[in-house]
């Protein structure tokens, strides 16, 4: 299960020294519920590796605002704090995948 990220836990988990995946989703987004059981089955497999979340941008806008969020679901991958890739819309597994490898 992926973990809940929010705006107050956001910089800890992103420093962390891991790299990491953050989901941004809203409950009421069709394309998110198709992505979210993928990120969920991501979280397990890379548990330990990788910090995989997901964020509800309707609660944090801070984080939101801050990565300029205007279309979900977007996933951003973090390696030491910084993006280094994003997929924008809904993908299949496969594609997670390879973008999680090379941030290994």
């Amino acid at each position: 299960m992926a973990l809940q990220v929010t705006d107050a836990n956001f910089d800890e988990l992103v420093n962390s020294g891991k790299p990491m995946v953050l989901d941004f989703w809203a409950e009421w987004c069709g394309p998110c519920r198709m992505v979210g059981p993928i990120v969920d089955e991501l979280a397990t497999e890379y548990e330990g590796k990788v910090i995989i979340g997901k964020i509800d941008v309707d609660n944090n806008d801070d984080v939101v605002s801050q990565f300029g969020i205007r279309n979900i679901p977007t996933i951003l991958f973090f390696k030491d704090g910084v993006v280094v890739d994003k997929q924008v819309g809904a993908a299949p597994k496969a594609t997670f995948v390879a973008k999680i490898d090379a941030l290994l």
